[in-house]
C-alpha cells in the first residue's frame, strides 16, 4: 500500500460493532465500516455513527480498495492508493467513483466514463467557480441545457450531460458523503481538447472537479482483482419470460438478452426480485457471433453485444438500417464495430466534446475539422448480448455524422446526455481477417473507403486496369453531366454508418 510518512493514519473502533475503522487521509471526513456497514463521521478523535450504508452493487470492476498506482495531477507522477468508493445511480444506470489518496496528501477521483476512466480533482477558479468575479455560486444549473457553450476561466466548454442522480452505496473512507438516495443534479462540461468539468450539486455550494481520460495500464495499478475472480463471480438467473438460464459476464452490465427467447432484460436494479423485460420479435442474426474475439488496430476485442438500428432523415420517409457490435477489452474498455452499406468502421466514445460550429455544419476535434455528412433520428429495433448502459428496443437518439480525411466523428443526443464518438473506417479484409467466417468469407465484404483500396501484392496489370476503369468512368460522367437530376445517395446504411451506439454513462 502506498503511504506517506507525513500522513498520520488514524484508527478507532466502529461505534456500531467495535471493529477497527481506519482513516488514511487527513481530508477524509466519512467512512463506512467494512464489517457492519455503519456510516461514521469523524469529529477530531471521535467517530460518530450516523446511519447504515446500503450494500454495494457488484459491478465486477477490476478495481478494489487498497489498489495502488501512479499518476500525475499537475506535476510528476506520484503514488496513490484507492481508499474509498461511491456508487451513484442515474437515468442511464449506475457508475462508480473511487477516492484516490496521493502521497502528498491530496485526493482525487477515479471515475468511470463511457467504459473508460477519468482522473479528476477538486478545482476552484479565480474569482469563483466559473472564473466570474461577480459569481458567488456559479450558474443556475436548472437553466443549463445540452449543447450549451460556457466559458470557464477563459476556456470553452459545452454541456454534455445534465441529469438527476443519487448515491446508492459506498465503502471505505470518503471526503464527502451525499445523503443516501437523495436526488441531486449532476452536470458535465467537456472541452474540445478532452477535458471534463463536473458539477456535483449534492452539496452546497456545488462541488467542481476537473479531469482527463486515463488508461488503466498507464496508471501502473497493482492489487487489482484477478480475472479469474471475476469469472467465478459471474451472475446467473432465470429469464423472467421463458425461464431459461441467463448468464451475465460483462463488467457493469445494465441490460442483457435471453439466449433462448431474445427477451431484453433490464438489470439496473440488480439481479433478484422482479426483472423488467421486453419481448423482441423478428430477430436479426449478427454476422459475427457473440463471444468471438478478433484483433483490430492492435487490440484483441471480444464481441459482447449486438444491436440493429434504423434511421430516418428529417423530412424524409425513407428508412435505412445498420448494425453495431459492442466490443470489450479488459484494459481498453469498449468500442463499436459498425457494419453499414458504405463499409465498416471502428469508433469509441470520446472524453472531450468537439467544438460544434454555430450553423452545425462542421465540428472541430483535436485540431481537425470534420464536415457534416448526415443528420437523422436513430432507433434501436433489435438487441442481443450485454450492454453497459440500459439499451432498450425503440430507444431513439438524434444523430449527426461528420467526416474528414483523418476519420469519423459522431454526435448522439438523448434527453439527458450528448455523446461524441470518433474512429476510422476499416477495410473489409481487415474485419474478415479479425473475425473469419469459414462458411462464407464474402459475407463481410463491403464498399471499402476511398476511390480504391489496393490489397498487398497488387501487380502492374491490376493498376493499369483500375486506371482504365477510372478513365471510362470519367467519360461516362461527363456525358451525363447535362442531364437533369440531383445528387445521388445510398438507399440505406450510409447515414448511420458510424453511430456511437446510444447514450452511455
Amino acid at each position: 500500500m502506498a503511504s506517506s510518512p507525513t500522513q498520520r493514519h488514524y484508527r478507532a473502533p466502529c461505534p456500531g460493532c467495535g471493529a477497527p475503522v481506519e482513516f488514511r487521509s487527513a481530508q477524509s471526513t466519512h467512512a463506512v465500516c467494512a464489517y457492519c456497514h455503519s456510516t461514521v463521521v469523524r469529529h477530531g478523535e471521535v467517530l460518530e455513527r450516523i446511519g447504515k450504508m446500503a450494500e454495494l452493487f457488484d459491478d465486477h470492476s477490476p478495481l478494489q480498495l487498497l489498489a495502488t498506482g501512479r499518476a500525475a495531477l499537475d506535476g510528476a507522477p506520484q503514488p496513490f492508493t484507492l481508499i474509498g468508493r461511491l456508487q451513484y445511480k442515474g437515468p442511464a444506470g449506475t457508475w462508480t467513483e473511487w477516492n484516490a489518496a496521493f502521497d502528498d496528501g491530496r485526493q482525487a477521483t477515479l471515475g468511470e466514463d463511457n467504459g473508460a476512466y477519468v482522473l479528476s480533482q477538486p478545482v476552484t477558479v479565480a474569482g469563483g467557480p466559473l472564473g466570474d468575479p461577480a459569481a458567488s455560486g456559479g450558474p443556475d444549473l436548472a437553466q443549463l441545457h445540452l449543447g450549451q457553450t460556457l466559458t470557464v476561466a477563459g476556456k470553452s466548454y459545452s454541456v454534455a450531460a445534465h441529469l438527476q442522480a443519487c448515491l446508492i452505496a459506498a465503502e471505505g473512507e470518503l471526503p464527502r458523503l451525499p445523503a443516501l438516495g437523495a436526488l441531486f443534479t449532476v452536470v458535465e462540461l467537456r472541452s474540445a481538447d478532452g477535458e471534463v468539468l463536473s458539477i456535483d450539486a449534492g452539496q452546497q455550494p456545488p462541488q467542481w472537479a476537473r479531469g482527463r481520460a486515463v488508461a488503466l495500464e498507464d496508471l501502473q495499478l497493482q492489487g487489482l482483482k484477478e480475472a479469474s475472480v471475476k469469472e467465478e463471480k459471474s451472475r446467473q438467473f432465470s429469464c423472467p419470460h421463458c425461464g431459461a438460464p441467463v448468464q451475465v459476464q460483462l463488467d457493469r452490465s445494465q441490460s442483457v438478452t435471453c439466449p433462448a427467447c431474445h427477451s431484453l432484460i433490464d438489470l439496473r436494479s440488480g439481479i433478484g426480485g422482479a426483472l423488467r423485460h421486453a419481448l423482441q420479435d423478428e430477430p436479426v442474426q449478427p454476422l459475427i457471433p457473440l463471444g468471438s474475439t478478433g484483433r483490430l488496430q492492435g487490440v484483441d476485442w471480444q464481441v459482447v453485444g449486438f444491436q440493429h438500428r434504423m434511421g430516418v432523415s428529417p423530412g424524409d420517409d425513407e428508412h435505412f438500417g445498420w448494425s453495431e457490435y459492442l466490443l470489450y477489452h479488459r484494459q481498453q474498455g469498449f468500442a463499436f464495430l459498425v457494419d453499414a452499406e458504405d463499409g465498416w468502421s471502428l469508433v469509441r466514445p470520446t472524453t472531450g466534446a468537439p467544438a460544434l460550429s454555430r450553423d452545425g455544419q462542421s465540428a472541430t476535434y483535436l485540431g481537425t475539422r470534420y464536415t457534416l455528412q448526415y443528420s437523422y433520428q436513430a432507433e434501436t429495433d433489435f438487441v442481443l448480448g450485454e450492454f453497459y448502459w440500459p439499451v432498450e428496443r425503440g430507444q431513439t437518439t438524434r444523430n449527426r455524422d461528420f467526416a474528414s480525411a483523418k476519420g469519423l466523428l459522431s454526435r448522439e443526443e438523448t434527453p439527458g446526455e450528448v455523446t461524441w464518438s470518433s474512429g476510422d473506417r476499416l477495410r473489409s479484409d481487415a474485419v474478415a481477417q479479425a473475425f473469419p467466417l469459414p462458411e462464407d468469407k464474402n459475407r463481410l465484404q463491403r464498399d471499402d473507403p476511398g476511390p480504391f483500396v489496393a490489397a498487398s501484392g497488387v501487380g502492374m496489370a491490376t493498376v493499369v486496369l483500375i486506371v482504365v476503369a477510372l478513365i471510362v468512368l470519367v467519360i461516362v460522367l461527363s456525358q451525363l453531366s447535362g442531364t437533369s437530376g440531383g445528387g445521388l445517395r445510398s438507399s440505406s446504411g450510409s447515414y448511420g454508418g458510424y453511430s456511437s451506439g446510444g447514450s452511455h454513462k
